[in-house]
């Protein structure tokens, strides 16, 4: 119980601290559209890695870029891209859970369940460790889950 009020807390501080960092897209992206700030998203699922994609090898899906580190990353992407879709749009994974969509460190990710989950990191708040500390990634995620079928109609 003492950790659930205490990742309520945190959330509301992540609320005040962060409301101006919530994304009107559907999908976490810069201006150019490129995904992930450019790190591959085959590199996070099947190698548990952040690595920075190359502009050689890259990949259009849905009209947003990805990058990624070999021409067999580019190729493993093209034959199944829904497969090396970030969760949540690339949103940190808690902000979801917590009903915002906030903007992610590339380096702070999990992968379980066949999905990757990227999470907010910043001086105030290490979003990956809230997560975890809830020990019930079952449970986030469902609440998760429901909240961005909400948020990713948000968009422009």
């Amino acid at each position: 119980m003492k950790i659930i009020k205490t990742t309520f807390v945190i959330v509301a501080l992540l609320f005040a601290t962060n409301l101006l960092a919530q994304d009107n897209k559907a999908n976490n992206i810069d201006n150019s559209n490129i995904a992930l700030e450019g790190y591959s998203p085959v590199s996070y699922l099947d190698l548990e890695l952040a690595q920075r994609g190359n502009k050689n090898f890259k990949s259009v899906h849905n009209k947003i870029t990805y990058y990624f580190t070999s021409a067999e990353q580019k190729k493993s992407f093209d034959k199944n891209p829904t497969k090396y879709l970030p969760k949540f749009g690339g949103f940190c994974a808690f902000g979801v859970y917590a009903g915002a969509k906030f903007r992610v460190d590339p380096n702070k990710f999990i992968v379980k369940n066949g999905g990757y989950y990227l999470y907010l990191n910043n001086v105030e708040l290490d979003a990956k460790q809230l997560w975890l500390a809830e020990n019930n990634h079952n449970k986030l995620e469902g609440v998760a889950n429901k909240n961005w079928k909400k948020l990713s109609k948000t968009h422009n």
